[in-house]
């Protein structure tokens, strides 16, 4: 696989295999400077819960085979997105 352009595309695994086995100095000429935000980031909030509370809900986590953290996520998703 040999390029003598950087691939357009948005696949990240195609993206890093051609990062893998390229040189970013062999395509200086086709580089430019991206002044606008390219990737939005995450916003991390912390949570109070009592004990019990958190307890029950790594119990349905794992009774649903998904991480604790992911649950408590996909529960704020579906809430959100009823407004």
């Amino acid at each position: 696989m040999n390029y003598s352009k950087i691939p357009s595309t948005d696949s990240i695994k195609e993206l890093a295999q051609f990062w893998d086995t390229h040189d970013l100095i062999d395509f200086e000429d086709q580089l430019e400077e991206v002044k606008d935000q390219v990737f939005e980031r995450e916003t991390l909030i912390s949570l109070r819960l009592e004990l019990h509370e958190v307890e029950t809900i790594k119990k349905i986590a794992k009774s649903q085979g998904v991480d604790y953290h992911n649950l408590i996520r996909e529960w704020v998703l579906e809430k959100v997105s009823q407004f």
